[in-house]
């Protein structure tokens, strides 16, 4: 197997078209090398891209753009983005330990694919859209578009995600990620939700609702969101969406968690972050 550096995305693009589908891309390798010593892959080529700096900046201009490799911690403490996206700042606090959080970056989170990835559920709720390059050109699609199944993505050989574009929370709403796991952090979630409310008066104006850990992908769930919206947030209300919640996911069984008790953990789970998102509102 070669080890590829490279630094600027040109580089990495001509790597892609050079390897293929025996070409892999590593940044802070916190999913590859596991991978690698697991042999769940064997690519050919490791094309390192680590090093290319212009893909760690976060820009704030009307949307959020996040570079693919900023890494989990830089978007745990920075308080601009905490203030746009408190959900996606919190996931990001909460993957694995420090030490992940050091290296692992934001479209390596997305890329693997993972059902449990912490940081997509905040993503699904905000609608992100990624951008990906090519030496053909640049393709914008949408987190949920991008996500086809277990470790399966959109993504072609050839192409490399550069950004993650974020529209900040609107005026009236607010949001959480909550998870559920052996040590709340550092571990893979066993369950993970996140919800953007939007409230006036009241009343629930808008609502979005992503899970983890309970399908093959992350995913947006839309059965309790429409039972939410025009509704006060009275405790029938929560429970029927609660109800929603638990009966359109399709959990399964491994060694964190049996489907079953993901199945009972999504109302609580739901009414724990309805409770969050009411109370930040004010």
């Amino acid at each position: 197997m070669q080890f590829r550096m490279t630094r600027s995305i040109d580089e990495a693009l001509d790597e892609l078209t050079q390897w293929g589908d025996d070409g892999c891309l590593v940044a802070g390798g916190t999913d590859v090398v596991l991978q690698y010593r697991n042999r769940e892959i064997s690519p050919a080529a490791l094309i390192h891209i680590e090093r290319i700096e212009e893909l760690r900046s976060v820009a704030v201009n009307g949307t959020t753009m996040i570079g693919a490799l900023t890494t989990h911690h830089q978007l745990a403490t920075d308080p601009e983005v905490a203030e746009r996206h408190p959900a996606l700042v919190r996931a990001a606090g909460i993957v694995g330990g420090w030490q992940t959080q050091a290296v692992g970056t934001l479209g390596g989170n997305i890329c693997n694919a993972s059902p449990a990835a912490d940081t997509v559920p905040p993503l699904l709720v905000a609608d992100a859209k990624l951008t990906l390059a090519s030496t053909a050109g640049t393709r914008v699609v949408t987190v949920a578009d991008f996500l086809t199944g277990r470790r399966s993505t959109s993504r072609r050989s050839d192409e490399l995600l550069t950004s993650i574009d974020v529209d900040p929370l609107p005026a009236g709403s607010a949001e959480t990620y909550l998870k559920v796991g052996r040590r709340s952090s550092m571990d893979v979630a066993v369950v993970g939700l996140a919800l953007r409310l939007g409230l006036a008066d009241g009343v629930v104006t808008s609502a979005r609702i992503a899970t983890c850990s309970v399908a093959p992908t992350p995913r947006r769930v839309t059965a309790p969101e429409e039972i939410l919206v025009g509704s006060r947030l009275e405790a029938e209300v929560i429970t029927a969406a609660g109800h929603a919640l638990a009966e359109a996911s399709s959990p399964m069984d491994d060694a964190r968690g049996s489907a079953s008790y993901r199945r009972r953990v999504l109302p609580g789970l739901l009414s724990r972050a309805i409770d969050q998102c009411t109370e930040a509102a004010k």
